[in-house]
């Protein structure tokens, strides 16, 4: 699935994070890596990409062992990742969790803030080797969108994970939507997690 039709199908609103939203933290991604997961698939050759596991969800907590992290839902929001999962080319772009502060049907006055976990295959992106190099057509859809750059990339270590941290802002009327975009590269799998 291209990445630009991928991003703009599943539209802005969902993509949006507050800065204040958690991301997974190192005794998160501890956690993950003492629990463990049936349904996770090991890879039978070096090199190659073997087929990650969508994760669970208990607790109000979603696991991935095969990506090894793990993340805190906040308390209240609701989980919609089924909703938000296509019939794609197995093993290329997979949502792993969509979680929102208010069901996405229910309207506000406030901008619906959520947290999409994708895992996306590495070969689908010619030439990329780090997660940096994710963020130019990730840059380049935001700011179609109508976001600037706030922040620029830094990297930053989550447990045994690196993690690469992108910020982003558009005004909206009163209202300013921020998105926080923190992308590793694991296992032949870009993860980024908006």
């Amino acid at each position: 699935m291209d990445f630009r039709l991928y991003r703009a199908q599943y539209s802005i609103a969902i993509l949006i994070l507050l800065l204040s939203i958690p991301v997974a933290t190192p005794q998160a991604v501890s956690s993950a890596r003492q629990s463990s997961s049936k349904s996770s698939i090991k890879s039978s050759a070096p090199g190659k990409t073997s087929t990650p596991d969508l994760g669970t969800v208990a607790d109000s907590t979603y696991r991935n062992s095969f990506f090894g992290f793990s993340y805190k839902i906040p308390y209240g929001w609701v989980e919609r990742t089924a909703d938000m999962r296509d019939d794609g080319e197995a093993g290329k772009s997979l949502v792993l969790l969509a979680v929102f502060e208010r069901p996405p049907e229910a309207t506000g006055n406030t901008v619906n803030s959520a947290v999409v976990i994708a895992a996306e295959s590495v070969s689908s992106y010619p030439g990329l080797r780090t997660a940096a190099d994710y963020f130019g057509p990730l840059t380049e859809v935001t700011l179609a969108k109508g976001f600037k750059v706030v922040n620029e990339l830094f990297d930053f270590s989550g447990g045994a994970n690196q993690l690469v941290r992108g910020d982003f802002s558009k005004e909206t009327g009163t209202l300013t939507m921020h998105q926080s975009s923190v992308v590793m590269v694991k296992r032949g799998y870009v993860v980024s997690l908006l």
